[in-house]
């Protein structure tokens, strides 16, 4: 939840005018939206949902030169069931831009900002680099519990010390070119991700890298997933230099350009018609406060519930 709603905030502050102006204005739904495709997955059973929030990239034989980006194309290229067994990711991210761009067209702001939220979620997935691979869990190399620790413990823990001013949005030529790179060069930090807590597992025993109970036992959170000790947290952050803070900069960058690109591909339209002046003028005072706050780096406070 850190990760996802912080990527869509910091993003709005990211996108030019009048974009910026817009989105701020329905910022609070844009955040919370963010985790609205896990909800869709995890509480109401969603099948379809799964197989959106990841792509294993080693079991499609994918190289940079054979990774078929046209969603049509890849879909007659693979069956159904071997969509849902490997994952749609980014033939996902492709066909959610799309729609988005014709939610702009025709001015459809419901459709924009659902589709807006909801494509935020994804990009995040696509910058994780453990959902690019079907090692997702560490499940293969007996380092379950990493997928969670990676994407939810430490942004919890040292997330007040990332730095999300990355920059204005710029506008994508070739969106199927940059989706596949964005997914390339998300699996290339997979082994990466791995092998620090390969080597951490070497100089931690059990009870010094995880929180543990008067037996001995790993704690865990209300998701089943095992909670790692601050000293071990520490000793991964440190190791991985900032390559999760990097990740969620790299995600709220290409989520904002997206955003814009669709916008663009659209034909710009107007967009403050679609809210009120009234609530445009009372947006103004805390547009400004939070502009003000983004330019350091930071985000709102947003008070989403702890998961470790």
């Amino acid at each position: 939840m850190w990760g996802h709603q912080h990527i869509n905030r910091a993003a709005i502050f990211t996108l030019p005018e009048p974009l910026r102006s817009f989105y701020f204005r329905h910022a609070d739904y844009i955040t919370e939206e963010s985790v609205v495709p896990d909800v869709r997955k995890y509480t109401m059973g969603d099948k379809a949902e799964f197989a959106r929030h990841f792509i294993d990239m080693e079991d499609y034989h994918f190289s940079s030169d054979t990774f078929e980006m046209n969603p049509k194309k890849a879909y007659t290229q693979y069956d159904e069931k071997t969509r849902n067994e490997l994952g749609i990711l980014p033939w996902y991210i492709l066909e959610m831009t799309q729609k988005l761009t014709e939610a702009f067209k025709n001015k459809e702001k419901a459709a924009i900002l659902l589709l807006s939220g909801d494509l935020g979620h994804y990009i995040g997935d696509a910058s994780m680099p453990l959902h690019t691979t079907s090692n997702h869990n560490g499940q293969k190399t007996g380092q379950q519990g990493i997928h969670a620790f990676w994407e939810s413990q430490l942004p919890e823990i040292f997330g007040s010390t990332y730095q999300m001013n990355i920059g204005e949005a710029n506008y994508i030529k070739d969106l199927e070119k940059n989706t596949r790179e964005l997914i390339l060069h998300t699996h290339s930090l997979a082994d990466s991700v791995l092998l620090i807590d390969k080597i951490l597992g070497l100089k931690f025993s059990k009870e010094t890298a995880y929180q543990c109970d008067t037996n001995k036992n790993p704690l865990k959170n209300r998701y089943g997933n095992p909670i790692h000790s601050k000293a071990y947290a520490e000793a991964y952050h440190q190791a991985s230099n900032h390559l999760i803070e990097r990740q969620l900069q790299k995600a709220a960058y290409m989520l904002s350009c997206y955003w814009y690109t669709a916008w663009c591909n659209a034909g710009k339209p107007e967009l403050n018609d679609l809210d009120s002046q009234s609530y445009i003028e009372s947006c103004r005072e805390n547009y400004t406060k939070e502009q003000l706050l983004w330019k350091t780096g930071k985000t709102i406070e947003i008070g989403n519930k702890k998961e470790f």
